[in-house]
């Protein structure tokens, strides 16, 4: 008779420190593609932040980067998550 094979088990879901990895990654990502959208952009003006917007637009940037990631994102992370776990599966 032949023996069955063991049946495989399902790879491991991703750990919440992956994903916040994943994501945090992602978020960098998108704050650099964002970065030249700015870059050209006056603080001066009836309107404008002065020298102090210009101090602080990185935070800015960032800080939209981050809430993009948080509405869905781009869908990076989940690829960066998937690329992880697969590297987990093949050190193993």
């Amino acid at each position: 008779m032949i023996d069955a094979l063991p049946p495989q088990s399902p790879p491991p879901p991703p750990t919440a420190r992956m994903r916040e990895t994943a994501e945090a990654f992602e978020a960098s990502f998108l704050a650099q593609m964002m970065k030249p959208m700015f870059e050209g952009l006056k603080t001066d003006g009836m309107f404008g932040g002065g020298q102090g917007e210009e101090t602080w637009r990185g935070f800015m940037i960032e800080a939209m980067a981050k809430q993009t990631v948080q509405a869905g994102g781009i869908g990076l992370a989940d690829q960066v998550v998937a690329q992880m776990l697969k590297m987990q599966e093949q050190s193993q």
